[in-house]
Parts: structure tokens; sequence; C-alpha cells
């Protein structure tokens, strides 16, 4: 049996790493406690799983409160709870979310589920 040449065992590897940056969150979402505002998130990146995290076999909930602009870009983002080495993936990815305009500035809560695949 011949053994893998190094350029594929490169690319091998190339595309392992790939795939665990691309499926690292088994899932994610937005909720809100009851007498928020409630605007509607049109651009959402994914957090990326912490290599840290990955290492340490990390899984958990994270919360963070949102200062949004009239305009629809994040202001603030503010931990509320959640391991800090997936809280900051968190506040990374959020404050390039985008929500819908508005009139005046809005508190969301936001709540990112980690869990490795």
């Amino acid at each position: 049996m011949a053994l893998p040449s190094r350029r594929s065992s490169f690319w091998l590897t190339a595309l392992a790493i790939l795939c665990s940056l691309l499926i690292p969150i088994s899932g994610f979402s937005q909720s809100q406690p009851d007498g928020a505002s409630k605007r509607r998130v049109v651009q959402r990146i994914a957090p990326a799983y912490p290599n840290l995290a990955r290492t340490m076999a990390l899984t958990g909930v994270v919360r963070v409160e949102v200062l949004v602009s009239p305009e629809g870009s994040a202001k603030t983002v503010g931990v509320k709870g959640g391991h800090p080495v997936l809280a900051q993936a968190v506040v990374n990815a959020v404050h390039n979310w985008k929500w819908e305009t508005a009139a005046h500035e809005s508190h969301e809560f936001v709540e990112v589920k980690f869990s490795p695949e």
C-alpha cells in the first residue's frame, strides 16, 4: 500500500481545518426576554468556536445585550452570561451583525448555544 504524498497530506490537513471552522456550532439562536425590542436581524455572522474552547471541549450558552443604533449596527455588546472563552467569540461576531433600521436605538438580547459536532 502506498503512503500519501506530502502534497495530498497537506491538502487533507487543510480540508480538515477548514471543515472544523465551518461546523463548530450546532446552532445559535436569538432570543429576547419579555418587554425587549424585537428588531429583525438582517445580517448574522456565526461566532467561531475558539480553538481553546475546542481543546477544552467547552459547551454552553452565551447571553449578550446589544445596543443597536437606528441604522441597525451594534453600538455596544455586553456579556450577560456564559463562559468567557465562548463569550468573546460571540461579542466579536455580534459586532458585525446588522438589524433592520428603526427610528431610535434599541436593546436587543441574543443567546448563542455552543456545542461541538
